[in-house]
Protein backbone atom coordinates (compact mmCIF):
# COMPACT_ATOMS: atom_id res chain seq x y z
CA UNK A 1 0.00 0.00 0.00
CA UNK A 2 2.76 2.41 0.90
CA UNK A 3 4.53 1.62 -2.37
CA UNK A 4 1.39 2.27 -4.39
CA UNK A 5 0.80 5.56 -2.59
CA UNK A 6 4.37 6.64 -3.34
CA UNK A 7 3.99 5.86 -7.04
CA UNK A 8 0.71 7.72 -7.19
CA UNK A 9 2.29 10.74 -5.46
CA UNK A 10 5.16 10.83 -8.01
CA UNK A 11 2.70 10.58 -10.89
CA UNK A 12 0.68 13.43 -9.49
CA UNK A 13 3.78 15.60 -9.14
CA UNK A 14 4.75 14.88 -12.77
CA UNK A 15 1.29 15.81 -13.98
CA UNK A 16 1.38 19.10 -12.06
CA UNK A 17 4.88 19.90 -13.38
CA UNK A 18 3.80 19.25 -16.97
CA UNK A 19 0.70 21.40 -16.48
CA UNK A 20 2.77 24.26 -15.08
CA UNK A 21 5.22 23.93 -17.92
CA UNK A 22 2.47 24.04 -20.53
CA UNK A 23 0.90 27.05 -18.79
CA UNK A 24 4.24 28.86 -18.74
CA UNK A 25 4.78 28.09 -22.42
CA UNK A 26 1.34 29.40 -23.26
CA UNK A 27 2.02 32.61 -21.42
CA UNK A 28 5.60 32.99 -22.65
CA UNK A 29 6.75 32.14 -19.13
CA UNK A 30 9.63 30.41 -17.42
CA UNK A 31 10.07 27.63 -19.96
CA UNK A 32 8.36 29.28 -22.91
CA UNK A 33 9.81 30.13 -26.28
CA UNK A 34 10.43 33.73 -25.22
CA UNK A 35 13.94 33.22 -23.95
CA UNK A 36 14.90 36.92 -23.86
CA UNK A 37 15.98 37.66 -20.33
CA UNK A 38 17.99 40.05 -18.24
CA UNK A 39 21.72 39.46 -18.13
CA UNK A 40 21.72 41.25 -14.76
CA UNK A 41 18.98 39.33 -12.88
CA UNK A 42 18.13 36.34 -15.08
CA UNK A 43 14.46 37.39 -15.08
CA UNK A 44 12.55 36.90 -18.33
CA UNK A 45 11.31 39.89 -20.28
CA UNK A 46 7.66 40.02 -21.39
CA UNK A 47 6.76 37.36 -18.84
CA UNK A 48 3.74 38.22 -16.69
CA UNK A 49 4.97 35.78 -14.05
CA UNK A 50 8.02 38.03 -13.69
CA UNK A 51 6.39 41.43 -13.89
CA UNK A 52 6.01 41.60 -17.70
CA UNK A 53 8.90 44.04 -18.10
CA UNK A 54 9.13 44.84 -21.81
CA UNK A 55 12.41 45.52 -23.57
CA UNK A 56 12.14 46.49 -27.21
CA UNK A 57 14.44 44.87 -29.70
CA UNK A 58 17.48 46.98 -30.48
CA UNK A 59 16.40 49.33 -33.24
CA UNK A 60 17.80 52.49 -34.70
CA UNK A 61 15.73 55.49 -35.68
CA UNK A 62 14.80 55.88 -39.29
CA UNK A 63 14.86 59.25 -40.96
CA UNK A 64 11.54 61.01 -40.47
CA UNK A 65 9.65 62.56 -43.40
CA UNK A 66 11.90 64.89 -45.40
CA UNK A 67 15.12 63.99 -43.58
CA UNK A 68 18.37 62.40 -44.74
CA UNK A 69 21.14 60.85 -42.66
CA UNK A 70 24.42 62.71 -42.21
CA UNK A 71 27.31 60.68 -40.89
CA UNK A 72 29.18 62.75 -38.32
CA UNK A 73 32.88 63.30 -37.99
CA UNK A 74 35.65 65.80 -37.46
CA UNK A 75 36.04 68.93 -39.57
CA UNK A 76 37.46 72.43 -39.49
CA UNK A 77 34.63 74.80 -38.62
CA UNK A 78 35.05 78.41 -39.69
CA UNK A 79 36.51 80.42 -42.55
CA UNK A 80 37.92 78.64 -45.60
CA UNK A 81 38.77 81.84 -47.45
CA UNK A 82 39.94 85.36 -46.70
CA UNK A 83 37.81 87.24 -44.17
CA UNK A 84 37.07 90.08 -46.57
CA UNK A 85 34.45 91.59 -44.25
CA UNK A 86 36.96 91.86 -41.42
CA UNK A 87 34.40 90.51 -38.94
CA UNK A 88 36.85 88.03 -37.42
CA UNK A 89 33.88 85.97 -36.26
CA UNK A 90 34.67 82.63 -37.91
CA UNK A 91 38.15 81.68 -36.73
CA UNK A 92 38.93 78.14 -38.02
CA UNK A 93 38.84 75.44 -35.37
CA UNK A 94 38.62 71.64 -35.55
CA UNK A 95 35.56 70.11 -33.88
CA UNK A 96 33.57 66.86 -33.97
CA UNK A 97 29.90 66.59 -34.89
CA UNK A 98 27.93 63.40 -34.03
CA UNK A 99 25.79 61.82 -36.74
CA UNK A 100 22.34 63.35 -37.22
CA UNK A 101 19.41 63.79 -39.61
CA UNK A 102 18.72 67.00 -41.51
CA UNK A 103 16.13 68.11 -44.06
CA UNK A 104 16.99 67.36 -47.65
CA UNK A 105 15.59 70.76 -48.61
CA UNK A 106 14.58 74.03 -47.08
CA UNK A 107 11.05 74.15 -45.62
CA UNK A 108 8.76 75.28 -48.43
CA UNK A 109 5.72 77.56 -48.57
CA UNK A 110 3.41 74.57 -48.93
CA UNK A 111 4.81 72.98 -45.77
CA UNK A 112 4.34 76.13 -43.73
CA UNK A 113 0.82 76.64 -45.12
CA UNK A 114 0.01 73.11 -43.94
CA UNK A 115 1.05 74.27 -40.46
CA UNK A 116 -1.21 77.32 -40.62
CA UNK A 117 -4.09 75.19 -41.94
CA UNK A 118 -3.80 72.91 -38.90
CA UNK A 119 -3.69 75.89 -36.53
CA UNK A 120 -6.72 77.54 -38.14
CA UNK A 121 -8.79 74.38 -37.77
CA UNK A 122 -7.56 73.31 -34.33
CA UNK A 123 -7.60 76.79 -32.75
CA UNK A 124 -10.43 78.57 -34.64
CA UNK A 125 -11.29 80.75 -31.64
CA UNK A 126 -7.76 81.67 -30.60
CA UNK A 127 -6.55 84.35 -32.98
CA UNK A 128 -3.44 84.97 -30.86
CA UNK A 129 -2.06 81.48 -31.57
CA UNK A 130 -2.66 81.87 -35.30
CA UNK A 131 -1.26 85.39 -35.56
CA UNK A 132 1.89 84.33 -33.73
CA UNK A 133 2.62 81.83 -36.52
CA UNK A 134 1.86 84.00 -39.56
CA UNK A 135 4.94 84.84 -41.67
CA UNK A 136 5.64 88.51 -42.29
CA UNK A 137 4.97 88.95 -46.01
CA UNK A 138 5.85 92.63 -45.72
CA UNK A 139 9.53 91.65 -45.69
CA UNK A 140 9.33 91.99 -49.49
CA UNK A 141 8.61 95.71 -49.35
CA UNK A 142 11.40 98.14 -50.27
CA UNK A 143 11.34 101.93 -50.33
CA UNK A 144 12.46 102.17 -53.96
CA UNK A 145 11.34 98.87 -55.53
CA UNK A 146 8.04 97.47 -56.79
CA UNK A 147 7.83 94.22 -54.80
CA UNK A 148 4.12 94.37 -53.92
CA UNK A 149 3.32 91.27 -56.04
CA UNK A 150 5.63 89.23 -53.80
CA UNK A 151 3.95 90.68 -50.71
CA UNK A 152 0.59 89.43 -51.99
CA UNK A 153 1.43 86.21 -53.81
CA UNK A 154 4.84 84.71 -52.92
CA UNK A 155 3.64 82.80 -49.85
CA UNK A 156 0.25 81.63 -51.15
CA UNK A 157 0.15 81.36 -54.94
CA UNK A 158 0.63 77.76 -56.26
CA UNK A 159 3.49 78.81 -58.54
CA UNK A 160 5.58 79.21 -55.42
CA UNK A 161 4.41 76.09 -53.56
CA UNK A 162 7.88 74.60 -53.45
CA UNK A 163 9.84 77.79 -52.99
CA UNK A 164 11.39 78.25 -49.53
CA UNK A 165 9.22 80.02 -46.99
CA UNK A 166 10.62 83.42 -45.96
CA UNK A 167 9.46 86.12 -43.56
CA UNK A 168 9.65 83.56 -40.75
CA UNK A 169 11.42 84.51 -37.53
CA UNK A 170 13.67 82.18 -35.54
CA UNK A 171 10.93 81.76 -32.94
CA UNK A 172 8.38 80.82 -35.61
CA UNK A 173 10.79 78.28 -37.12
CA UNK A 174 11.32 76.82 -33.64
CA UNK A 175 7.55 76.52 -33.08
CA UNK A 176 7.09 74.91 -36.51
CA UNK A 177 9.64 72.24 -35.55
CA UNK A 178 7.65 71.35 -32.42
CA UNK A 179 4.41 71.19 -34.41
CA UNK A 180 6.07 68.95 -37.01
CA UNK A 181 7.26 66.57 -34.28
CA UNK A 182 3.75 66.33 -32.87
CA UNK A 183 2.13 65.58 -36.21
CA UNK A 184 4.66 62.84 -37.06
CA UNK A 185 4.24 61.18 -33.64
CA UNK A 186 0.48 61.54 -33.71
CA UNK A 187 0.33 59.71 -37.03
CA UNK A 188 2.68 56.98 -35.71
CA UNK A 189 0.35 56.35 -32.76
CA UNK A 190 -2.73 56.26 -34.99
CA UNK A 191 -1.07 53.69 -37.26
CA UNK A 192 -0.02 51.57 -34.27
CA UNK A 193 -3.54 51.71 -32.80
CA UNK A 194 -2.73 53.77 -29.68
CA UNK A 195 -4.85 56.70 -30.88
CA UNK A 196 -8.28 56.32 -32.44
CA UNK A 197 -8.44 56.39 -36.24
CA UNK A 198 -10.51 59.57 -36.21
CA UNK A 199 -8.24 61.30 -33.66
CA UNK A 200 -6.73 63.67 -36.23
CA UNK A 201 -10.16 64.54 -37.66
CA UNK A 202 -11.54 65.31 -34.20
CA UNK A 203 -8.49 67.38 -33.37
CA UNK A 204 -8.91 69.57 -36.43
CA UNK A 205 -12.54 70.33 -35.62
CA UNK A 206 -11.73 72.98 -33.06
CA UNK A 207 -10.15 70.82 -30.36
CA UNK A 208 -8.03 73.71 -29.06
CA UNK A 209 -5.23 73.43 -26.53
CA UNK A 210 -6.89 70.75 -24.39
CA UNK A 211 -7.79 68.49 -27.30
CA UNK A 212 -4.65 68.71 -29.45
CA UNK A 213 -1.86 66.15 -29.42
CA UNK A 214 1.54 67.14 -28.06
CA UNK A 215 4.43 64.70 -27.70
CA UNK A 216 5.80 66.01 -24.39
CA UNK A 217 2.31 66.04 -22.88
CA UNK A 218 1.74 62.46 -24.05
CA UNK A 219 4.98 61.31 -22.41
CA UNK A 220 4.74 63.30 -19.17
CA UNK A 221 0.97 63.36 -18.59
CA UNK A 222 -0.84 60.98 -20.97
CA UNK A 223 -4.10 61.46 -19.07
CA UNK A 224 -4.30 64.95 -20.58
CA UNK A 225 -4.32 63.50 -24.12
CA UNK A 226 -7.68 62.64 -25.63
CA UNK A 227 -8.61 59.89 -28.13
CA UNK A 228 -6.26 57.26 -26.65
CA UNK A 229 -7.16 53.59 -26.95
CA UNK A 230 -5.69 50.15 -26.29
CA UNK A 231 -4.69 48.41 -29.52
CA UNK A 232 -5.87 44.96 -30.43
CA UNK A 233 -3.87 42.04 -31.77
CA UNK A 234 -1.14 39.63 -30.71
CA UNK A 235 1.97 41.76 -30.89
CA UNK A 236 0.89 44.65 -28.68
CA UNK A 237 2.57 46.13 -25.63
CA UNK A 238 1.26 44.74 -22.34
CA UNK A 239 1.08 45.95 -18.76
CA UNK A 240 2.08 44.10 -15.59
CA UNK A 241 -1.12 42.00 -15.74
CA UNK A 242 -0.52 40.91 -19.32
CA UNK A 243 -3.27 43.15 -20.70
CA UNK A 244 -2.75 45.55 -23.66
CA UNK A 245 -1.21 48.87 -22.68
CA UNK A 246 -3.02 52.09 -23.51
CA UNK A 247 0.06 54.29 -23.91
CA UNK A 248 3.61 53.94 -25.16
CA UNK A 249 6.84 55.29 -23.72
CA UNK A 250 10.05 56.46 -25.33
CA UNK A 251 11.60 53.09 -24.42
CA UNK A 252 9.21 51.35 -26.81
CA UNK A 253 10.91 52.89 -29.83
CA UNK A 254 7.68 54.07 -31.49
CA UNK A 255 7.87 57.82 -30.94
CA UNK A 256 10.06 60.07 -33.06
CA UNK A 257 12.89 61.93 -31.24
CA UNK A 258 11.69 65.26 -32.55
CA UNK A 259 12.44 67.91 -35.15
CA UNK A 260 14.44 71.01 -34.22
CA UNK A 261 16.64 73.64 -35.81
CA UNK A 262 20.14 72.34 -36.53
CA UNK A 263 23.03 73.65 -34.49
CA UNK A 264 25.46 75.90 -36.32
CA UNK A 265 28.11 73.16 -36.20
CA UNK A 266 25.71 70.56 -37.64
CA UNK A 267 24.55 72.90 -40.37
CA UNK A 268 28.05 73.89 -41.44
CA UNK A 269 29.29 70.29 -41.35
CA UNK A 270 26.34 69.11 -43.46
CA UNK A 271 26.83 71.97 -45.92
CA UNK A 272 30.43 71.04 -46.72
CA UNK A 273 29.44 67.41 -47.30
CA UNK A 274 32.92 66.16 -46.38
CA UNK A 275 33.16 62.41 -46.79
CA UNK A 276 36.57 60.82 -46.39
CA UNK A 277 36.71 58.09 -49.05
CA UNK A 278 33.41 56.81 -50.39
CA UNK A 279 31.78 59.11 -52.96
CA UNK A 280 28.34 58.50 -51.44
CA UNK A 281 27.71 58.08 -47.70
CA UNK A 282 24.53 56.18 -48.51
CA UNK A 283 26.50 53.13 -49.66
CA UNK A 284 26.81 50.33 -47.12
CA UNK A 285 30.59 50.45 -47.15
CA UNK A 286 32.76 51.39 -44.23
CA UNK A 287 35.63 53.67 -45.12
CA UNK A 288 38.20 55.20 -42.85
CA UNK A 289 40.54 58.11 -43.26
CA UNK A 290 41.29 61.63 -42.22
CA UNK A 291 39.88 64.81 -43.67
CA UNK A 292 42.16 65.79 -46.53
CA UNK A 293 43.35 69.22 -47.54
CA UNK A 294 41.45 68.73 -50.79
CA UNK A 295 38.23 68.48 -48.74
CA UNK A 296 38.62 72.07 -47.63
CA UNK A 297 36.41 73.48 -50.34
CA UNK A 298 34.96 76.96 -50.09
CA UNK A 299 31.38 76.19 -51.17
CA UNK A 300 28.98 73.35 -50.43
CA UNK A 301 28.65 71.92 -53.94
CA UNK A 302 32.30 71.12 -54.50
CA UNK A 303 34.42 68.07 -53.82
CA UNK A 304 37.66 69.85 -54.61
CA UNK A 305 39.30 73.11 -53.56
CA UNK A 306 38.86 75.07 -56.78
CA UNK A 307 35.06 74.92 -56.78
CA UNK A 308 34.77 73.10 -60.13
CA UNK A 309 32.22 70.34 -60.66
CA UNK A 310 32.33 68.93 -64.15
CA UNK A 311 31.60 65.82 -66.14
CA UNK A 312 33.82 64.28 -68.81
CA UNK A 313 32.40 66.29 -71.70
CA UNK A 314 32.56 69.61 -69.89
CA UNK A 315 28.86 70.35 -70.26
CA UNK A 316 28.63 71.72 -66.72
CA UNK A 317 31.59 74.01 -67.05
CA UNK A 318 30.62 77.63 -66.46
CA UNK A 319 27.15 76.75 -65.08
CA UNK A 320 25.91 78.44 -61.92
CA UNK A 321 25.67 75.89 -59.12
CA UNK A 322 23.69 78.04 -56.70
CA UNK A 323 21.12 80.83 -56.64
CA UNK A 324 22.98 84.04 -55.72
CA UNK A 325 23.66 87.57 -56.89
CA UNK A 326 26.52 87.68 -59.35
CA UNK A 327 27.12 91.41 -59.03
CA UNK A 328 25.45 94.75 -58.62
CA UNK A 329 22.19 94.72 -60.60
CA UNK A 330 22.70 91.12 -61.78
CA UNK A 331 20.34 88.73 -59.99
CA UNK A 332 19.72 86.35 -62.89
CA UNK A 333 21.72 87.26 -65.99
CA UNK A 334 20.43 88.46 -69.36
CA UNK A 335 17.40 87.31 -71.34
CA UNK A 336 18.08 84.15 -73.31
CA UNK A 337 21.01 83.24 -71.07
CA UNK A 338 19.87 83.43 -67.46
CA UNK A 339 22.77 82.43 -65.27
CA UNK A 340 21.01 80.85 -62.26
CA UNK A 341 17.43 80.86 -63.64
CA UNK A 342 16.08 82.54 -60.51
CA UNK A 343 15.32 86.18 -59.82
CA UNK A 344 14.18 85.53 -56.23
CA UNK A 345 14.32 82.29 -54.19
CA UNK A 346 14.02 79.24 -56.44
CA UNK A 347 12.57 75.77 -56.11
CA UNK A 348 13.83 73.94 -53.02
CA UNK A 349 15.22 71.16 -55.25
CA UNK A 350 16.90 73.40 -57.77
CA UNK A 351 20.62 72.98 -58.49
CA UNK A 352 22.78 69.97 -57.69
CA UNK A 353 22.75 68.46 -54.17
CA UNK A 354 25.98 68.18 -52.24
CA UNK A 355 27.76 64.99 -51.16
CA UNK A 356 25.19 64.31 -48.43
CA UNK A 357 22.30 64.78 -50.86
CA UNK A 358 21.30 68.19 -49.49
CA UNK A 359 19.94 70.94 -51.74
CA UNK A 360 20.78 74.65 -51.64
CA UNK A 361 23.14 74.68 -48.69
CA UNK A 362 24.81 77.56 -50.51
CA UNK A 363 22.46 80.20 -51.91
CA UNK A 364 18.68 80.38 -52.44
CA UNK A 365 17.91 81.55 -48.87
CA UNK A 366 20.08 81.93 -45.81
CA UNK A 367 18.92 79.67 -42.99
CA UNK A 368 18.27 79.99 -39.28
CA UNK A 369 20.24 77.69 -37.00
CA UNK A 370 19.70 77.09 -33.31
CA UNK A 371 22.69 78.98 -31.89
CA UNK A 372 22.83 82.32 -30.16
CA UNK A 373 25.35 84.51 -31.99
CA UNK A 374 28.67 85.46 -30.46
CA UNK A 375 31.65 86.70 -32.53
CA UNK A 376 34.26 84.62 -30.73
CA UNK A 377 32.17 81.49 -30.42
CA UNK A 378 34.70 79.12 -31.96
CA UNK A 379 37.33 80.04 -29.37
CA UNK A 380 35.03 79.43 -26.39
CA UNK A 381 32.89 76.41 -27.19
CA UNK A 382 33.25 72.69 -26.70
CA UNK A 383 35.05 70.82 -29.47
CA UNK A 384 32.42 68.05 -29.41
CA UNK A 385 28.84 68.82 -30.45
CA UNK A 386 29.33 72.57 -30.05
CA UNK A 387 26.25 74.71 -29.36
CA UNK A 388 25.59 78.05 -27.65
CA UNK A 389 22.06 78.74 -26.52
CA UNK A 390 21.30 76.40 -23.63
CA UNK A 391 18.59 77.63 -21.30
CA UNK A 392 17.63 74.89 -18.87
CA UNK A 393 14.03 74.59 -17.68
CA UNK A 394 11.73 72.10 -16.00
CA UNK A 395 8.01 71.36 -16.22
CA UNK A 396 5.74 73.60 -14.19
CA UNK A 397 3.57 71.88 -11.57
CA UNK A 398 0.61 73.45 -9.81
CA UNK A 399 -0.21 73.26 -6.11
CA UNK A 400 -1.60 69.75 -6.61
CA UNK A 401 1.63 68.59 -8.20
CA UNK A 402 0.08 68.33 -11.66
CA UNK A 403 1.55 69.61 -14.93
CA UNK A 404 -0.50 72.05 -17.00
CA UNK A 405 -0.82 72.94 -20.68
CA UNK A 406 -0.46 76.42 -22.14
CA UNK A 407 -2.62 78.13 -24.77
CA UNK A 408 -0.82 76.24 -27.57
CA UNK A 409 -1.38 72.84 -25.95
CA UNK A 410 2.22 72.41 -24.77
CA UNK A 411 3.35 71.76 -21.23
CA UNK A 412 4.16 74.86 -19.21
CA UNK A 413 7.78 75.24 -18.14
CA UNK A 414 9.65 77.33 -15.60
CA UNK A 415 13.31 78.19 -15.18
CA UNK A 416 15.47 75.98 -13.03
CA UNK A 417 16.66 78.02 -10.08
CA UNK A 418 20.38 78.50 -9.53
CA UNK A 419 19.93 77.09 -6.04
CA UNK A 420 18.79 73.76 -7.53
CA UNK A 421 21.98 73.30 -9.52
CA UNK A 422 24.58 74.94 -7.32
CA UNK A 423 26.05 71.57 -6.30
CA UNK A 424 26.21 70.13 -9.82
CA UNK A 425 29.60 69.53 -11.41
CA UNK A 426 28.57 70.14 -15.04
CA UNK A 427 26.59 73.39 -14.75
CA UNK A 428 25.67 75.84 -12.00
CA UNK A 429 23.16 78.15 -13.73
CA UNK A 430 19.98 77.62 -15.74
CA UNK A 431 20.87 80.30 -18.31
CA UNK A 432 24.28 79.62 -19.84
CA UNK A 433 23.90 81.62 -23.05
CA UNK A 434 26.62 83.98 -21.81
CA UNK A 435 28.88 81.29 -20.40
CA UNK A 436 32.55 82.33 -20.85
CA UNK A 437 31.34 85.20 -22.99
CA UNK A 438 30.14 88.39 -21.39
CA UNK A 439 30.26 87.24 -17.78
CA UNK A 440 32.59 87.52 -14.83
CA UNK A 441 34.25 84.19 -15.68
CA UNK A 442 35.53 85.41 -19.02
CA UNK A 443 35.96 89.12 -18.31
CA UNK A 444 34.51 89.84 -21.77
CA UNK A 445 31.63 92.29 -22.11
CA UNK A 446 29.75 93.60 -25.13
CA UNK A 447 27.55 96.26 -23.51
CA UNK A 448 24.36 94.61 -24.70
CA UNK A 449 21.75 97.10 -25.89
CA UNK A 450 24.12 100.02 -25.42
CA UNK A 451 27.17 99.73 -27.62
CA UNK A 452 26.40 96.60 -29.65
CA UNK A 453 23.69 95.13 -31.87
CA UNK A 454 24.39 91.73 -30.34
CA UNK A 455 22.01 90.50 -27.64
CA UNK A 456 21.04 87.24 -25.96
CA UNK A 457 18.30 86.96 -28.61
CA UNK A 458 20.65 87.25 -31.60
CA UNK A 459 20.57 84.03 -33.63
CA UNK A 460 22.99 82.82 -36.30
CA UNK A 461 21.99 82.65 -39.96
CA UNK A 462 24.05 80.66 -42.47
CA UNK A 463 24.45 79.86 -46.12
CA UNK A 464 23.95 82.98 -48.24
CA UNK A 465 20.85 83.84 -50.28
CA UNK A 466 19.49 84.77 -53.71
CA UNK A 467 20.39 88.39 -52.99
CA UNK A 468 23.92 87.80 -51.65
CA UNK A 469 27.36 87.97 -53.24
CA UNK A 470 29.49 84.79 -53.40
CA UNK A 471 31.37 85.50 -50.17
CA UNK A 472 28.28 84.73 -48.09
CA UNK A 473 27.68 81.39 -49.84
CA UNK A 474 30.58 79.76 -48.01
CA UNK A 475 29.24 77.60 -45.15
CA UNK A 476 31.90 79.08 -42.86
CA UNK A 477 30.54 82.63 -43.12
CA UNK A 478 28.34 83.88 -40.27
CA UNK A 479 25.73 86.56 -39.77
CA UNK A 480 22.95 87.15 -37.25
CA UNK A 481 19.51 88.64 -36.68
CA UNK A 482 17.28 89.02 -33.64
CA UNK A 483 15.13 85.92 -33.17
CA UNK A 484 11.94 87.98 -33.53
CA UNK A 485 12.98 89.48 -36.88
CA UNK A 486 12.54 88.05 -40.37
CA UNK A 487 13.69 88.74 -43.92
CA UNK A 488 12.92 87.97 -47.56
CA UNK A 489 16.34 86.30 -47.75
CA UNK A 490 16.10 83.99 -44.71
CA UNK A 491 14.34 80.63 -44.40
CA UNK A 492 15.14 77.42 -42.51
CA UNK A 493 15.37 73.65 -42.53
CA UNK A 494 14.94 71.20 -39.63
CA UNK A 495 17.23 68.60 -38.12
CA UNK A 496 16.79 65.62 -35.83
CA UNK A 497 19.07 63.86 -33.38
CA UNK A 498 20.27 60.40 -34.42
CA UNK A 499 20.73 57.64 -31.84
CA UNK A 500 22.79 54.64 -32.89
CA UNK A 501 26.07 53.59 -34.53
CA UNK A 502 27.78 56.74 -35.88
CA UNK A 503 28.15 55.19 -39.33
CA UNK A 504 24.40 54.89 -39.58
CA UNK A 505 21.63 52.28 -39.48
CA UNK A 506 22.83 48.88 -40.63
CA UNK A 507 26.45 49.37 -39.60
CA UNK A 508 28.22 47.64 -36.72
CA UNK A 509 29.05 49.43 -33.52
CA UNK A 510 32.75 49.81 -32.82
CA UNK A 511 35.61 47.99 -34.49
CA UNK A 512 35.24 44.22 -34.54
CA UNK A 513 38.09 41.71 -34.54
CA UNK A 514 38.36 37.99 -35.09
CA UNK A 515 37.91 35.64 -32.14
CA UNK A 516 41.15 33.78 -32.80
CA UNK A 517 43.33 33.81 -29.71
CA UNK A 518 46.59 35.62 -29.82
CA UNK A 519 49.56 33.30 -30.19
CA UNK A 520 51.45 33.08 -26.93
CA UNK A 521 55.23 32.93 -26.86
CA UNK A 522 56.66 29.51 -26.27
CA UNK A 523 58.82 29.17 -23.24
CA UNK A 524 62.41 28.34 -23.98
Amino acid sequence: MNMQKNVSGKSLMMIVAVALSLSACKNGGLFGKKSSKSSATGWNYDDKNMGNYHVSKVKYPKAGPGLVFVQGGSFVMGAKDEDVMGDWNNVPRRITVPSFFIDETEVANVHYREYLYWLNNTFPDDTAVIRKALPDTLVWREELAYNEPYVQYYFRFPSYNYYPVVGVSWQQAHDFSIWRTDRVNELNLVKKGYLKKDAIKKEMKGAGADGSFNTETYLMAPDLIQNKQKPKGKNVLKDISGKPRGTVTMEDGILNMGYRLPTEAEWEYAAYGIYAQNPSPRKKESGSGEELLSNQQIYSWSNNPNGLRDNRRGSWQGKFLANFKRGSGDNMGVAGGLNDRAAIPGNIKSFYPNAFGLYNMSGNVSEWVGDVYRPMTSMDGQDFNYYRGNYFQKYYKNASGQVERDSAGRLKKVDISDDEVKNRANYQKNDVINYLDGDSSSGVYYGYGTTSLISDHSRVIKGGSWNDRPYWLSPGSRRFMEETQSSSTVGFRCAQTYLGPPEGPGFKEGNSFGKRKQNSRKKK
